[in-house]
C-alpha cells in the first residue's frame, strides 16, 4: 500500500493528515492572504468613498439644529394640531430655551443656528430670532404670545409657529423639496415654490444638457483621431500619443487660465478673428463667463478620456477586415459603417460613460469660466456647502444628483450593456 494512503484508502499528505483537511487548510490560508492583500484598499474606498457618502445621504434628511437649540420646546411643540397659535404653556417653554441658548452659547447650539435654520424655509426671518433672544430673558410672565408680538409683529404670523413645528424634527423632507424647487405651505401640503426661488431643477435640467453636449463634442473630435492613432505608424503615433497626453501632465488650472486668456473679449481668438476680418473690432465675441466658455474648455479638458478607450480598441481592429469588404464590392462609408464602425462601439461605450460622468460633476473648470451663465449643479452644491454653510441642501443636491446618474447608468446598461465596455 501506497504511504500516501491508510487503510481505509484515504488520501493522506506527507505528515499523515487526510488531504482533504490540509487542503481545506491551505485555501483557507490563500483566503485570508487575499484578504490581506486587497485589506488596504477596501479601507480606502470605505473611508474615501463609502463613509462621505453616507455621510451626504444622512445630512440631507437629518438636521438636529432645532433640538439643539430648544430641546424641550422641540418636544412639547409636536404635540400642537398646528391650528391656530400653540398654546401659552407652550410659548412659554419656547421663550425659555431661546434664552436659555441665548445664555450658554455652545457651538451648534445658540439661537442663530436655530434662525439660519428656519431661514430656509421662511426667507427673511433670521433677525426675528436673534433679536428676540437678546430680550426673551425679560419676558417672566404670560400671556407670552402677546410679549413676543409686542416684540415683534411678525410672531403674530401663524406660518412663523408651524414653521418652528417643521424645523423642530431632527428628520425632515424640507431639502429634498428644497432642492427640486417645492416647499410646504402652510397646511403642510408641498407646493411649487415661488417662482424667484425656483433655480435648482433648471440647473439640474442644464447641467445634463451641457454634460451631453461636451460628450458629444468628444467624441465628434476623438474619434478621426483616435482613427488616425490607430492607423499611423507605431513611431509616428506615439509621438502623437504624447501630445494626447500632454493635458494630463500640465495643471488644471494652468489650462483653464489659458483658456481664459485666448476666450476673452480681448483675447487671442478674438484678436485673429478681427485680423482676418470675419467678424469687426466692435462685434467681439463674448466666449468667456457663460456656457460657451464652459463648453469649450470642458471639452479641451475631457478630450483624452474621449480617446484613449477609443484607440485602445481600433488598434485591435485588423485592417484586413477593410480590405476585405471592400474587395468583395462595398463602398468605403459601406465598409466603415457595415465593418469598422460596429467593432469600435465598445470603445465609444466606454468614452462616453467616462466622459459623461466626469462631466456632470464637474467643478473647477465652470467656476473658473463659465460666470451666472454657464454654472453647473456642481456649483451651486459647493456653494451650499462652502458659503452659505446649508449643508443639508447641499447634501440633498448632492445625492440628487447621485440618484441621476446612477439611473442613467442604469438606462446606459439597458440599452448598451456594461458588459461591452472595453477601456483597453
Amino acid at each position: 500500500m501506497s504511504d500516501t494512503q491508510n487503510s481505509n484508502d484515504v488520501l493522506v499528505a506527507y505528515d499523515g493528515t487526510p488531504l482533504k483537511q490540509q487542503l481545506a487548510k491551505t485555501t483557507r490560508r490563500m483566503k485570508l492572504r487575499a484578504l490581506l492583500l486587497t485589506l488596504p484598499l477596501v479601507l480606502f474606498i470605505i473611508i474615501a468613498f463609502v463613509l462621505p457618502i453616507g455621510d451626504m445621504l444622512i445630512r440631507s434628511f437629518h438636521n438636529p439644529t432645532g433640538t439643539n437649540v430648544v430641546p424641550n420646546f422641540a418636544e412639547v411643540i409636536q404635540e400642537w394640531d398646528g391650528q391656530d397659535y400653540p398654546p401659552d404653556e407652550m410659548i412659554k417653554v419656547f421663550v425659555q430655551d431661546l434664552a436659555l441658548a441665548r445664555k450658554n452659547r455652545e457651538v451648534g447650539k445658540t439661537v442663530g443656528n436655530l434662525a439660519t435654520r428656519v431661514n430656509y424655509e421662511i426667507p427673511g426671518s433670521r433677525s426675528l430670532f436673534t433679536k428676540t433672544a437678546r430680550k426673551a430673558d425679560k419676558i417672566t410672565e404670560g400671556p407670552y404670545l402677546d410679549a413676543l408680538i409686542k416684540l415683534d409683529k411678525k410672531w403674530a404670523n401663524e406660518n412663523v409657529w408651524v414653521t418652528l413645528k417643521r424645523v423642530t424634527r431632527d428628520y425632515t423632507l424640507s431639502f429634498y423639496l428644497a432642492a427640486t424647487d417645492r416647499k410646504y405651505d402652510e397646511n403642510e401640503n408641498i407646493i411649487r415654490a415661488d417662482e424667484l426661488y425656483r433655480i435648482y431643477l433648471p440647473l439640474l435640467y442644464k447641467t445634463i444638457a451641457l454634460s451631453a453636449l461636451i460628450t458629444f463634442l468628444c467624441f465628434l473630435i476623438a474619434y478621426p483621431v483616435a482613427y488616425l492613432l490607430s492607423t499611423l505608424p507605431l513611431r509616428t503615433s506615439n509621438l502623437l500619443m504624447i501630445l494626447v497626453l500632454l493635458p494630463f501632465w500640465t495643471s488644471l488650472l494652468v489650462r483653464t487660465s489659458a483658456w481664459i486668456a485666448m476666450l476673452q473679449t480681448e483675447g487671442i481668438i478674438n484678436n485673429i478673428f478681427v485680423y482676418l476680418g470675419f467678424i469687426d473690432d466692435e462685434n467681439r465675441i463674448q466666449m468667456i463667463y457663460n456656457a460657451t466658455g464652459t463648453v469649450i474648455a470642458m471639452v479641451h479638458i475631457l478630450l483624452p478620456f474621449m480617446i484613449l478607450p477609443l484607440y485602445s480598441v481600433m488598434k485591435t481592429i485588423p485592417p484586413s477586415y477593410m480590405r476585405a469588404a471592400k474587395s468583395m464590392g462595398a463602398s468605403n462609408f459601406m465598409a466603415f459603417r457595415r465593418v469598422y464602425f460596429p467593432q469600435t462601439i465598445p470603445g465609444i461605450a466606454a468614452g462616453v460613460l467616462l466622459v459623461f460622468i466626469l462631466a456632470i460633476g464637474y467643478y473647477i473648470t465652470p467656476a473658473l469660466v463659465g460666470g451666472s451663465d454657464g454654472l453647473l449643479i456642481s456649483n451651486e452644491i459647493a456653494r451650499h456647502i462652502q458659503s452659505s454653510l446649508n449643508w443639508s441642501l447641499g447634501a440633498a443636491l448632492g445625492t440628487i444628483l447621485l440618484v441621476v446618474v446612477l439611473a442613467l447608468y442604469w438606462l446606459y446598461n439597458k440599452l448598451v450593456g456594461v458588459d461591452n465596455l472595453k477601456f483597453g
